[in-house]
């Protein structure tokens, strides 16, 4: 007995060594992989604080050439439609609006208090001094270097801003392909891969199942980014692509992106119009599975806000600069595409003070002017 114990005993440590040398080399191969996915995309920097009280700036814009004949002689230089103002707030976000035709001081400061940018959609020029397109630059360059420097800080262009995204990753050289998509509610063609994506990781079956099989997506752009276009300016290595769609005349689009490294989002479509946008006769949806859907796109934008430690240094600063100091106009009543829009003058709008230990040195862009360029709202 005690001579059978001991013939068994090898044969037992034996099977435990195979077994932990199986063990090493599946962490080792397991870790080789992770270094080689992290080799090939550098992961959006860590963050390790939830903010319960987001703030998100949205860019203003030029007036469009029909509201500078309805306000043009009232003084207005700037918008913002307030479909997107209740698109972050309806999220759980406050809302500060962000000027153009400012130095890039004015936006290294303001985004200092910020949690995230939303660049919105509209119609305007890219190549226009001193306008959306310039802030744009600027926006941009900051919150990259935020993010570089380990600073959580998204951004989310909706449409047009969807637009300026790739136009200032492609270092502002136009790339875009003219397209026909007004007034076309369409679902999503998803990549096969979509799931990887941070936008659609967690994003619930249901919605998937609405976004993929539902006419939803309310498209108003005549330009659009295709996936030749990403490849021919080297943005494919840059930018994921989780969705593309057709336009009237079945030319391909991309419907939604991210950037691999940033937490940089776009999409060519409107879910704020499925919420608060009722403009007749503009083929949106407002079934309950639209505003299902639109609502699980600002929820994300917001829960990628929440992740940025940025604050006001106070409520009363804050107080200073919130959306609440100006109120929106009816202006669904002079044919605008929007319903409300808040209007801004030059005269009126709060600056912030230049807080220098907030500011971030940037690296410098050459900006490339291209002919005029618009895009629907």
């Amino acid at each position: 007995m005690r001579n059978s114990s001991a013939k068994v005993q090898p044969t037992m440590n034996s099977t435990a060594a195979k077994v932990a040398l199986v063990a090493m080399l599946l962490l080792v191969s397991t870790a080789l992989g992770k270094q080689m996915v992290e080799s090939q995309e550098r992961a959006v920097p860590y963050y390790g604080t939830v903010n319960d009280q987001p703030v998100v700036g949205i860019l203003s814009q030029e007036l469009s050439y029909l509201m500078t004949q309805n306000y043009g002689d009232a003084g207005y230089d700037s918008y913002i439609a307030a479909s997107y103002v209740k698109f972050v707030e309806g999220a759980g976000a406050r809302v500060v609006p962000i000027w153009i035709n400012q130095p890039v001081e004015y936006y290294q400061t303001i985004m200092a208090n910020l949690n995230g940018v939303l660049l919105p959609g509209g119609a305007t020029w890219f190549n226009q001094s001193n306008g959306y397109a310039d802030a744009g630059r600027h926006i941009y360059d900051i919150a990259m270097q935020y993010n570089e420097n380990g600073e959580y800080f998204p951004l989310w262009g909706t449409c047009l801003g969807f637009e300026l995204l790739t136009y200032l990753a492609a270092n502002g050289t136009e790339h875009r392909a003219h397209c026909r998509s007004n007034s076309q509610a369409l679902p999503l063609n998803f990549k096969d891969d979509f799931r990887k994506s941070r936008l659609f990781a967690s994003a619930p079956n249901d919605v998937i199942d609405i976004l993929s099989n539902e006419p939803v997506t309310a498209n108003f752009h005549q330009f659009c980014v295709t996936e030749a276009n990403l490849t021919a300016y080297g943005l494919d290595e840059e930018w994921r692509v989780m969705s593309v769609d057709r336009d009237w005349n079945g030319m391909e689009f991309i419907s939604t992106i991210e950037h691999k490294s940033y937490p940089f989002y776009g999409i060519q479509f409107h879910p704020e119009k499925n919420i608060y946008e009722w403009i007749q006769n503009k083929n949106i949806s407002h079934t309950a599975n639209a505003v299902r859907a639109a609502q699980f796109f600002a929820d994300f934008f917001i829960a990628e806000a929440r992740k940025s430690d940025h604050s006001f240094p106070n409520e009363a600063t804050l107080e200073k600069h919130v959306i609440y100091n100006y109120q929106p106009t009816f202006t669904g009543l002079q044919r605008s595409s929007f319903e409300q829009c808040y209007m801004f003058q030059e005269s009126p709008k709060v600056l912030p003070k230049v807080m220098k230990s907030k500011k971030v040195v940037l690296k410098k862009k050459i900006l490339q002017r291209d002919p005029p360029a618009t895009a629907g709202l």
